[in-house]
């Protein structure tokens, strides 16, 4: 069973779901079933990918990292998420742009979330 805001992938094709609507059934694509994105948390490796979130005049930036998150064809930040009182709100990246995003919103409750095209998931 899904959840409103799950992350599944695609083993095959690499095709990426959010869940907006949780339902029943299963994700399926390519005639196999999808694969759940676990948020990560805890970053080990010298690439930061937690989300760092600051409370600025306009709203919120969020940072990929501590030390800035490489943006480089083979790997690269794929979306910056901002999860604000109930609403979420993203920004999409491509190689070559800064990994972080900045959301001019009023919010009491905020998560950010950031999907790296080789490691996945990650959560503040």
């Amino acid at each position: 069973m899904t959840e409103l805001n799950q992350v599944y992938k695609c083993a095959v094709c690499g095709n990426i779901v959010e869940v907006i609507h949780a339902g029943g059934g299963a994700l399926v694509c390519c005639g196999q079933p999808m694969v759940l994105q676990n948020e990560n948390t805890v970053d080990a490796s010298k690439e930061k990918h937690v989300p760092v979130i600051e409370k600025t005049a306009a709203g919120f930036k969020v940072t990929v990292g501590s030390v800035a998150h490489p943006m480089e064809e083979k790997h690269y930040i794929e979306m910056i998420e901002v999860i604000a009182d109930g609403k979420t709100y993203k920004k999409f990246l491509k190689p070559g742009d800064k990994p972080e995003a900045e959301f001019c919103i009023p919010a009491e409750k905020v998560t950010a979330r950031e999907y790296c095209n080789l490691h996945g998931l990650w959560k503040a």
